[in-house]
């Protein structure tokens, strides 16, 4: 029990510990069949004669940048033309949704369509767009243009969906 208390008083810093208890330090050295283990080098050269041969070894990261993705946007002249859709019924928004998917803006003409159809086809093309990342714009009464994200109607379209009368300026 004495080296209980002993240690213990060491352990609370109230005695001076003694250090002859511990042996030297001696560097752990690989041990053939036995698990893998470095001994310190003394100096920055021994560093790379001390490397581990062992099973253990290092992952070597992959530092090749990865290919970026070119994904070309259809430029003004082969941009598809605007689709027109004056849906009857909600069942008319798949088409339109589809349209849209496929990267073909989309013209919405509600002028026909009753007030509880035109609030829901409404909110159901604004959130295909937002799904999208598209833009949806209101071009005249009741009529709403709705473009995917690549997809840039060229002056000429807006002119000729101008001229139909769905377009105002």
């Amino acid at each position: 029990m004495p080296g209980f208390f002993k240690k213990t008083m060491a352990y609370l810093g109230l005695v001076e510990d003694e250090y002859d208890d511990y042996g030297d330090y001696e560097p752990r050295v690989q041990v053939p069949g036995g698990p893998v283990a470095r001994s310190v080098p003394d100096e920055p050269d021994e560093q790379a004669a001390a490397a581990p041969t062992g099973t253990i070894r290092a992952l070597v990261r992959d530092e090749a940048p990865r290919p970026a993705v070119v994904r070309p946007l259809p430029t003004e002249a082969a941009a598809p033309k605007v689709h027109v859709a004056a849906p009857t019924e909600f069942a008319d928004a798949r088409q339109i949704a589809d349209r849209l998917v496929a990267g073909q803006p989309v013209i919405v003409n509600l002028q026909l369509a009753d007030r509880e159809l035109m609030r829901r086809m409404i909110d159901f093309c604004s959130g295909v767009t937002y799904a999208l990342g598209g833009k949806m714009e209101r071009v005249a009464d009741k009529v709403f243009l709705v473009t995917p994200s690549n997809v840039k109607v060229s002056a000429e379209e807006r002119q000729r969906l101008q001229q139909n009368g769905l377009m105002r300026t």
